[in-house]
């Protein structure tokens, strides 16, 4: 190995910091990323693949029973109208918002360390959308006339209620979720025409050939590509502070206490991405490991998205002491009472494991060895995204629990069926993740041998001059003739 991730991580001030070891060749990255897909399916992939399809299961049995029995199956009552349902939809909206900052913005600032993670990043995105959107359609009761979202002209006159913010969810989510599935799919294009040349059967030159749309690789071609990619950015970039500020607003224009304030929007944005690199971490942790590219993704490359967590989640510890003071200066009693019952009431035990998973454990990415150091990168990432789910359940839960009236007050239990679609979101989620990993490049291959040192124009010149420098020696002055010095 041309230079180990030591010398990468405690040499800052060697020049432009490296991000791929073993000081690979073009080919050598195809192969590595292209070896996963073409090779026979590993013993390893069905231990997580089937776990992940029974939890999909279970998500098709808990969704049909709704369906045929009503939301009385969800342990819903009278102060509480939303529970798991829309903890969950906020849940896996946040955790794809990193997907779509990793790609777009982090792609409009240049930044190369992205390379390595943002296909596996913006694969992550769309599923997460999946999930969210799965939410939404089933806790409406009657979800067989949700077409009434949409503006569809009809004999009678009904159009959706556009200051409803439930309304605008629906718009907000549905073109995050084109946009996303637009920019994932641009960027594999070089990718699949990679693995429909490399294919060895009819069948996967036939499927990778039809969904790489006849790329060949011209000059032509990657100018239009290049330009689409930039646009999809740029398309993309509003949507990761837009969308989860529309999400908030379901909650911050409501006059509800410990929901109307304004610090909403940022918080949850701020959350989003915090949820959201830790979900990334996650992932890419195990396919690391599982698909043998610690020489593609790096810990340099952990390195960074610890910082991000790290400023993320301080930023989120910030919202949370903004918000008592905000109660506390506001002099309104209702919203006063509403934090302390946060902290102090029936439902503190959850308020307590939410500031410790996003406030206090964060804080050990201060030290390097904990931002290198895949045990505690992994389990911390784990750590962090119980943490953020039990944010939005305390959000939604105790903002409800309680009404004005103590006569009204009550307390949510979930049931086996609240539980039962929780754990399905995950199984749709792993199931589709792992079918991703199986059949499609986890790593974009053409954009991460951009950052090799070949596809500099001037690696070959620099190599001469340095060779040049290294052989060529001053000669002595001859001596003057007749002696003279």
């Amino acid at each position: 190995m041309a230079q180990t991730e030591a010398e990468l991580l405690d040499n800052p001030v060697a020049g432009n910091p490296t991000l791929i070891l073993r000081s690979p060749d073009f080919h050598s990255i195809t192969e590595a990323v292209a070896e996963p897909v073409e090779r026979q399916t590993p013993i390893g992939w069905w231990f997580f693949f089937l776990p992940a399809l029974a939890l999909l299961g279970l998500l098709g049995v808990a969704v049909s029973w709704l369906f045929w029995e009503g939301i009385g199956i969800w342990g819903l009552n009278v102060p509480v109208g939303w529970a798991f349902d829309i903890t969950n939809f906020v849940f896996w909206i946040g955790i794809g918002h990193a997907g779509t900052l990793i790609s777009a913005i982090l792609f409009l600032f240049r930044q190369k360390w992205r390379t390595s993670i943002n296909r596996a990043a913006e694969a992550m995105t769309i599923f997460a959308v999946m999930c969210a959107l799965l939410f939404p359609g089933i806790h409406v009761g009657r979800v067989w006339v949700a077409y009434w979202m949409f503006p569809l002209p009809n004999q009678m006159g009904v159009w959706p209620n556009f200051r409803s913010p439930l309304l605008w969810d629906v718009f907000a989510v549905s073109v995050y979720g084109t946009v996303s599935l637009l920019f994932w799919y641009v960027g594999l294009i070089p990718d699949l025409a990679t693995m429909r040349d490399r294919g060895t059967s009819t069948q996967r030159k036939f499927a990778y050939g039809l969904f790489a749309l006849g790329w060949r690789g011209s000059m032509r071609q990657w100018h239009h590509y290049e330009s689409a990619y930039l646009v999809l950015a740029a398309l993309a970039t509003p949507l990761v502070l837009s969308v989860h500020s529309i999400v908030s607003m379901d909650f911050a224009v409501s006059l509800l206490p410990g929901w109307h304030t304004t610090i909403f929007p940022p918080y949850f944005v701020a959350g989003a991405i915090f949820s959201g690199f830790a979900m990334v971490l996650t992932l890419m942790v195990i396919c690391r490991t599982a698909f043998r590219l610690e020489h593609i993704v790096t810990l340099r490359h952990f390195d960074y998205m610890a910082k991000i967590m790290l400023v993320t989640g301080s930023m989120v510890g910030f919202a949370y002491s903004t918000e008592f003071f905000t109660a506390w200066y506001s002099g309104n009693p209702y919203e006063f009472f509403t934090f302390l019952n946060r902290a102090g009431g029936p439902y503190a035990w959850a308020y307590w494991i939410m500031v410790s998973c996003n406030v206090i454990s964060p804080q050990v990415f201060w030290f390097k060895k904990a931002r290198t150091s895949i045990p505690i990168l992994f389990v911390m990432s784990i750590i962090i995204n119980i943490g953020m789910w039990f944010e939005r359940f305390v959000i939604i839960v105790t903002s409800l629990h309680r009404d004005f009236l103590p006569s009204a007050w009550g307390y949510f239990v979930p049931t086996v069926w609240d539980l039962a679609c929780l754990a399905g979101s995950f199984g749709l989620f792993f199931t589709m993740f792992c079918l991703f990993v199986r059949f499609l490049p986890m790593v974009a291959t053409a954009e991460v041998k951009t950052v090799l040192p070949q596809a500099d124009p001037h690696h070959g010149l620099e190599h001469e001059r340095k060779d040049h420098r290294a052989t060529w020696r001053p000669r002595a002055p001859e001596p003057a003739p007749g002696g003279a010095s």
